[in-house]
């Protein structure tokens, strides 16, 4: 049997093993042992052999074995941490990393501060500006810089701290292969363009992610990360008033959905929930509120505020035209992504976790650097 072969059949049977719940400790200060996962097979939790051959040998599963052994246990340590102290940091880092990817591949681009001060920088650009995580990824960074410095890439710990919190928030465990190299340039008018905008069509969010060679299943799968975290009210606001400048709502939000909106994103609701955070300025988040406690999860849009489970509530919102974002609602505008739709909000969450895991395994082996190019980063936020 070809060595390629062996790799695939390795990474195959990970795959079946590790693609179940994982079921950890709330305490994070325990380590990460095997008796903290524990598995619930399931034929159906192969992914399939295309998806694992993705990035064609170039980068491998377990990559760091000989170089850093303990690189996977100190990045699971640190963010068990870390979503323990920080309960959305997950949708913060998966979010991050979707800003990444798309633009270019994985190559921790996103990440590199604008050292020329012209304002050039991917992390500057408009659709960039909400994000977060950045700090969450430094942390990381210095743990595994103690333990091997000048060894892990930037780029490999966006990935694997974004699995780990996604496992750490009652998401699928499932395996990512290692071995990215950092970018050495950064892509701002690419990010301007190329990100796909909360208020774009279904046509526009279905051809940006064709471009990468994702399916229209593939994305339906990928905004199920949706699931989790806080949306701010700017990104709906236009919804809500003066949806593509008619000066009216938009007429496809049911009228009580749209009342509550209103009322959590009124001007002096938006004032009181802006924390401003690690977000850059002028454009911090504004967080929606969390909704009074007599009010169950399975009556509020996920979209609005998630709980702690990874599942089909997102899908079902939609379903209910409930959906916070337009570009998530559009979902239901086409046939095709509205079967999707359907058929995850329709069963108990199985094949949405499944999908999202192999969705997450193909976008994170996206456009990667491997060999001589690139570098490993000392310091996430500038070249070396």
């Amino acid at each position: 049997m070809s060595m390629r072969r062996l790799f695939v059949l390795g990474v195959l049977v990970s795959v079946i093993v590790t693609l179940a719940s994982l079921n950890v400790s709330d305490d994070p200060d325990d380590d990460v042992t095997d008796s903290d996962m524990v598995y619930e097979f399931d034929e159906g939790l192969l992914v399939e052999r295309g998806s694992i051959e993705e990035a064609d040998g170039s980068v491998q599963y377990d990559f760091y074995r000989d170089t850093c052994p303990e690189a996977g246990a100190i990045v699971w340590r640190t963010m068990k941490q870390i979503v323990f102290d920080h309960k959305n940091s997950t949708a913060q880092l998966l979010r991050l990393l979707f800003h990444d990817c798309f633009i270019e591949g994985c190559d921790a681009s996103i990440l590199l501060d604008d050292s020329s001060g012209n304002r050039s920088a991917e992390r500057q650009a408009i659709p960039n500006k909400t994000l977060k995580g950045f700090n969450f990824i430094d942390a990381i960074k210095e743990e595994l810089e103690k333990a091997c410095p000048g060894v892990v890439s930037c780029a490999d710990i966006v990935v694997l701290a974004t699995r780990d919190g996604i496992a750490l928030s009652g998401g699928p465990f499932f395996p990512v292969l290692t071995g990215r190299r950092d970018g050495i340039q950064s892509f701002f008018d690419k990010a301007m363009a190329e990100i796909p905008r909360p208020d774009g069509n279904i046509s526009e969010t279905l051809r940006l992610f064709a471009l990468r060679g994702f399916s229209e299943r593939e994305t339906v799968a990928l905004l199920g990360g949706h699931n989790i975290g806080h949306f701010s009210c700017e990104f709906i606001q236009t919804r809500l008033s003066n949806f593509m400048g008619t000066g009216q709502p938009d007429t496809t939000i049911p009228s009580d959905f749209l009342e509550v909106m209103r009322r959590t994103c009124s001007e002096r609701n938006i004032s009181s929930a802006d924390d401003g955070g690690d977000a850059p300025s002028p454009m911090r988040a504004r967080r929606l509120r969390e909704f009074t406690k007599s009010m169950t999860y399975q009556d509020l849009s996920t979209s609005i505020s998630s709980g702690p489970g990874f599942d089909a509530h997102y899908y079902q919102s939609l379903l209910r035209g409930r959906g916070l974002l337009f570009s998530d609602q559009q979902l239901m505008a086409y046939n095709k992504t509205a079967e999707v739709v359907k058929e995850y909000g329709l069963d108990d969450g199985k094949t949405f976790r499944l999908d999202f895991a192999r969705a997450m395994i193909k976008l994170s082996a996206f456009g990667v650097l491997t060999g001589s190019r690139g570098e490993v980063r000392l310091t996430c936020s500038m070249l070396n």
